[in-house]
């Protein structure tokens, strides 16, 4: 064991740690218990549920509230918390609370885990991130209960407001508000200030990214001081969002919003920006949703958050890697530059893989699922896809009218995009081995 154990690679040991993470729940979601009628839930549904709670993503085929009881809820929750943090982060907490050697082999781990530049400091950013997630996820869930104790009484609201910050902060989706509205997410909520913002908050505090964290936490508000990865991420975070909201608001100010209050128009366009970028909550029906707002959120969706966060997607790093490239480039400039400092080849080259492998994930599951299921429309179909491959969660409402097969496309989308995407670049561009042939170079056209 121990030997088999050594030959796995720190991406394989993360993969094949979800993968039992996402059967284990699996297994205790098809227990009669887990649901209100006390019957057992097909492998298929209860296989799809596990995957989408692990990978954080947020797409149902069944409502939450309705179908999932007090113990299956519980189960998704924390499939969601484990999902969320990563296990090798629980892990290495738990070991390092029962005063367990941390060694070379967990450290690398963490740096795959948590996505963290370097290998030093692992084990501090570990309790960081336990810390933090308890001081915001506790946070959220006071904020949150005390609005849902107004509605349902002390402890439902209670329970309504841990599972919710939960949810929120690990960029889930997930609710238990389909008693009222069957998957419905937040819509009846639109106009509530305290629950939007509470939400948005810890939406974003989750999708920066535990190195993020850790950065702001040391140099405080000293904004130069911060690292590149760390200006990087909150310069594009305040972009998207911002840029997001304008241009759903410019989309469907004659359409959604023409009905609605100016409060609940200025909370439905940020929500909607905000939650687009992995979170998979909705305050405004998508099936109501004009094309060019749709066309918005798929591009959220497919940027996502950031790296080594609770976050899926393409990740805003790669993105900024990619446009600074690109304009570099065009304007004829030898080196790709932002505040002050340059990317290396190396990491210009892994965002040109990850944004090559999620084009070739959502072309391919598009493909599959049309192929199989020619009914649906070309582009409810790629809304679903990249939600499943950046584990966001929003949804048109066709997932649960998928059969067996699209199904399965869907889990394996949203599981590439919870490992696959953190990890595939890595992959490719490890060194397996070191040639000192050196083949010719020739030039071929280009555009």
């Amino acid at each position: 064991m121990k030997i088999i154990f050594k030959r796995l690679t720190n991406v394989d040991i993360i993969a094949l740690g979800f993968i039992t993470m996402i059967l284990i729940g699996t297994l205790l979601l098809m227990l009669p218990i887990a649901t209100h009628q006390h019957v057992s839930t097909p492998f298929i549904d209860a296989l799809f549920t596990a995957t989408s709670a692990s990978c954080v993503t947020g797409l149902v085929v069944v409502d939450t509230a309705q179908h999932w009881s007090f113990f299956g809820q519980c189960v998704i929750l924390l499939l969601i918390q484990i999902g969320g943090l990563g296990f090798i982060t629980i892990g290495v907490f738990f070991a390092t609370y029962l005063k367990r050697k941390i060694g070379l082999r967990e450290r690398g781990l963490i740096v795959e885990s948590v996505n963290t530049l370097k290998l030093s400091g692992g084990v501090k950013l570990v309790k960081h991130i336990m810390k933090g997630t308890l001081f915001f996820e506790g946070l959220g869930a006071l904020i949150l209960s005390l609005s849902f104790i107004q509605d349902y009484g002390v402890c439902r609201g209670i329970y309504y407001g841990i599972f919710h910050a939960v949810s929120a902060f690990c960029n889930a989706g997930f609710d238990v508000l389909g008693m009222l509205n069957p998957y419905g997410s937040l819509v009846s909520y639109v106009g509530n200030p305290v629950i939007n913002i509470t939400i948005m908050a810890l939406i974003i505090v989750g999708g920066l990214g535990f190195v993020v964290w850790e950065d702001i936490y040391e140099k405080k508000w000293h904004f130069h001081r911060y690292l590149l990865q760390t200006k990087v991420v909150l310069s594009t975070t305040v972009f998207l969002i911002l840029t997001g909201a304008l241009l759903i608001y410019i989309a469907e100010y004659q359409n959604v919003f023409l009905h609605m209050s100016q409060s609940e128009t200025f909370l439905g366009c940020f929500f909607q920006s905000v939650t687009t970028r992995t979170a998979g909550f909705n305050t405004i029906d998508i099936t109501l949703l004009s094309r060019a707002s749709r066309l918005v959120m798929m591009i959220l969706m497919f940027i996502g958050g950031s790296p080594g966060s609770t976050a899926g997607g393409m990740k805003t790093t790669t993105c900024v890697v990619l446009i600074g490239y690109v304009y570099a480039t065009m304007t004829y400039k030898e080196e790709c530059q932002i505040f002050h400092r340059r990317f290396d080849d190396q990491t210009v080259k892994k965002a040109f893989c990850v944004l090559l492998i999620n084009l070739c994930l959502v072309i391919g599951g598009c493909l599959l699922i049309l192929l199989i299921q020619p009914q649906f429309i070309f582009e409810d179909v790629m809304f679903e896809v990249i939600s499943a491959l950046g584990t966001v969660g929003i949804s048109t409402g066709i997932t649960r009218d998928f059969t067996i097969f699209s199904k399965l496309v869907i889990i394996f989308l949203m599981f590439s995009g919870r490992v696959g995407s953190l990890t595939f670049a890595f992959t490719l561009t490890r060194k397996k081995k070191i040639t000192k042939c050196i083949n010719p170079a020739e030039k071929v056209a280009i555009g």
